[in-house]
């Protein structure tokens, strides 16, 4: 489904900031579309780009299996922005060399602008030497004709470039980051002085021209649905619901691996909302086929696989189902998106997979919005907030917060030691303005008293971040008196445990999630 408004087309080359650039640019009200690098000129222009930004990326260009794009998107004919590795990539494509570096440049830098170039990017109200983030090992050393170096490190390597003429640029640096100095300016300057946007995005519209989209690409056909009881995937339901009315079909497995009383409080939801929810009880057979199983990612594949099988066969049974809803956002197209040049993060997101092996069409309403917009999407169209306020949650569910051996009794200690901990942020006041707050139940045990008996239980981690986009995150500092009380909680009333530790590391260096 092809958004409405005006675009700039973001093509992903596997850099861990392409989700900030559509970020930086849906805060100056301009819609964005992140494409993967291996998209044909034909797909990109079929979106009628006001511009194209092409990210960094992990690869060296000069090696034989680097990421690289159709040729022919040079020459659609609106201006393009080359950044990091997509100058680099820029460069050669159009005749320039990129050479290794002896020295790479990781981290902030400072950079000086051309004497007597009048820069279309780096405008009168940059200075003439500001501080910028660089994560580089290649250089540009020899310029594509047409090319002038519009700014250089102190060390005299090319820190960006322009041909006017055709409307290329190029920048060595990230300005989408906020350790880079004017980078908000850089950016503003390519969309609105360059690529001409109007900036007149806007969340109401966007609902508007997406439902008549969905109602004109489904026609008389059915959707099917996997609801997980997510807000991704609720938001997507309601939002198609409204589009197509009974003509969507969803279906909600239970793997078992949810929070305490969360199955039955969903489907209560989803009830309320009016929606058309299949509601299939396969816990035991998730149970049974991750026993004994200890490895994180091959807890990842079992449960996709099961969820695959499971959902299939129900959908199967759907007679005119030509369509498959996916509550896919930005962050999943990001992070799972890319086939090669980056290294595996999660595998358990909604984009991929289903459609291949059920044959349907898939539809991803949501892929353009980040999480705090799919919940400000939830709010217009009237969806109660104990739904679009609900903290993330993995696909894997408590598979990757139950470290070790999987077990129901283990699965059940921990829902309880979760519960608590919820309950009590709650009751603070202090939850809804937590990212996300969970337990970690680890395979460790250690010595403790209990009354007058030794007890030799496993220990819980209470992790609770703040974070925009999950990209990044901050371990949030949870009032002392507020962690005794759901430490004593815990040790007195869920039986196993005799320890409750605190995480109090950040992402990166760590994930959000353990497994």
């Amino acid at each position: 489904m092809k958004p409405l408004n005006e675009n700039i087309i973001i093509i992903n080359c596997g850099s861990q900031f392409t989700q900030l650039i559509a970020r930086r640019l849906r805060e100056m009200r301009v819609h964005s579309v992140i494409i993967n690098w291996d998209a044909s000129a034909e797909k990109v222009k079929s979106y009628s780009p006001k511009g194209i930004i092409i990210s960094g990326g992990p690869d060296s260009v000069n090696d034989p299996d680097a990421v690289t794009i159709d040729p022919e998107i040079l020459g659609i004919g609106c201006p393009v922005l080359g950044i990091c590795y997509g100058m680099q990539l820029m460069t050669k494509l159009t005749g320039g060399t990129v050479r290794t570096s002896p020295r790479r440049e990781y981290g902030v830098t400072e950079i000086q602008k051309a004497g007597g170039y009048n820069s279309s990017l780096l405008g009168e109200n940059i200075p003439s030497k500001f501080k910028v983030l660089m994560s580089h090992g290649d250089n540009v050393c020899e310029l594509p004709e047409g090319f002038t170096a519009t700014s250089t490190t102190e060390r005299g390597v090319i820190s960006s470039i322009e041909d006017k003429e055709r409307n290329y640029f190029g920048l060595q640096f990230h300005p989408e980051v906020i350790h880079t100095e004017h980078g908000n300016y850089i950016l503003h300057s390519f969309v609105f002085n360059i690529c001409k946007c109007s900036g007149d995005w806007n969340l109401s519209d966007w609902v508007n021209n997406t439902i008549e989209s969905i109602k004109s690409s489904v026609g008389n056909s059915k959707v099917v649905c996997g609801l997980s009881g997510g807000v991704d995937s609720s938001v997507s339901a309601v939002l198609v619901h409204k589009a197509v009315g009974d003509k969507l079909q969803c279906v909600f497995v239970n793997h078992g691996l949810m929070r305490l009383n969360e199955p039955e409080a969903v489907m209560k939801e989803y009830e309320s909302l009016g929606l058309n929810v299949k509601y299939v009880d396969a816990s035991d057979l998730f149970l049974k086929e991750l026993e004994g199983v200890t490895d994180p990612e091959q807890k990842r594949k079992i449960i996709g696989r099961l969820f695959i099988d499971v959902f299939e066969r129900e959908a199967k049974k759907i007679e005119g189902a030509e369509w498959l809803l996916q509550g896919t956002i930005y962050p999943d197209v990001i992070e799972s998106g890319l086939k090669k040049g980056a290294a595996l993060i999660k595998s358990h997101h909604n984009v991929g997979g289903l459609p291949e092996k059920m044959n349907l069409k898939l539809l991803e309403p949501l892929r353009d919005l980040f999480k705090d917009e799919v919940r400000k999407l939830g709010k217009i169209i009237n969806m109660p907030d104990e739904i679009i306020e609900r903290k993330p949650f993995p696909g894997p569910g408590l598979a990757v917060r139950c470290l070790g051996s999987i077990t129901k009794e283990r699965l059940d200690t921990l829902r309880a030691a979760d519960a608590i901990f919820r309950e009590e942020l709650k009751n603070s006041g202090h939850y809804g303005g937590i990212w996300q707050a969970f337990c970690v139940l680890l395979p460790v045990r250690s010595v403790g008293v209990m009354g007058d008996s030794r007890t030799y239980s496993e220990a819980v981690v209470l992790r609770a971040v703040n974070s925009q986009d999950a990209m990044t995150a901050e371990w949030t500092r949870i009032d002392y008196d507020i962690i005794d009380k759901v430490s004593k909680r815990i040790c007195n009333e869920v039986q196993g445990i005799n320890r409750v530790v605190l995480d109090v590391t950040s992402k990166p260096p760590a994930t959000i999630e353990w497994e």
